[in-house]
């Protein structure tokens, strides 16, 4: 019977985490409360401290990691399960993001990150930076050892990167011309061509 309860509590967990983590993307950590989550889970506002005993910013805390994690492990493995070259790891890189529920990172970096405590915070972003961002340097950085590109500032490249794939969840469904995917592939083509004229196959500057 007891080995049951815990069956039943550790799936009551699991639900409220994954309401959670739906709930704090669309919404943020300060436009939702325990009652929000509660009431998407179905039990009772008070039960959320058995499973959460520090409340809503343990609640986001946790889901957060869980989420960036969960990045983390899909960037790694799209970025090994495709060819070698730099585009083929992009474009992977692009259809795990793609395939994922957006993510409000300026939402999460001006809102929600000051709204919980300070050390916490910090720790959280390192995590992101971790998950999110290191996967991206590390192929960059395996493409200018290999040669195939010059640029040496692969931090700056994966933040841009990263966020110019998120930004096109912004273009609306309707006015779509060609999938999010396609989109990203011609960004990454122009990334990887440049914007200028060439002359005698040499980039002009």
């Amino acid at each position: 019977m007891k080995a049951r309860t815990r069956v039943e509590s550790q799936a009551t967990r699991e639900r409220l985490l994954d309401a959670a983590e739906r709930l704090f993307a669309q919404k943020g950590y300060t436009g939702v409360t325990l009652r929000d989550i509660a009431t998407e889970v179905g039990i009772r506002h008070t039960s959320l401290y058995h499973h959460v005993p520090g409340g809503k910013q343990q609640l986001f805390i946790e889901v957060s990691e869980r989420h960036f994690l969960r990045h983390q492990q899909g960037l790694e493995g799209a970025i090994a399960g495709a060819a070698s070259d730099i585009r083929s790891r992009l474009c992977a890189v692009a259809d795990w993001l793609l395939s994922q529920p957006p993510m409000d990172l300026v939402r999460m970096v001006h809102v929600d990150m000051p709204a919980i405590d300070g050390h916490q915070a910090k720790r959280l972003s390192e995590v992101a930076y971790t998950s999110l961002l290191v996967p991206i340097e590390m192929l960059l950085r395996q493409a200018q050892q290999q040669g195939e590109i010059e640029y040496r500032n692969h931090g700056l490249v994966a933040g841009g990167f990263l966020g110019m794939i998120e930004s096109l969840y912004a273009v609306p469904d309707t006015a779509l011309l060609h999938s999010r995917e396609y989109m990203a592939y011609e960004l990454i083509d122009t990334i990887l061509s440049g914007l200028r004229p060439r002359s005698n196959g040499v980039s002009e500057r």
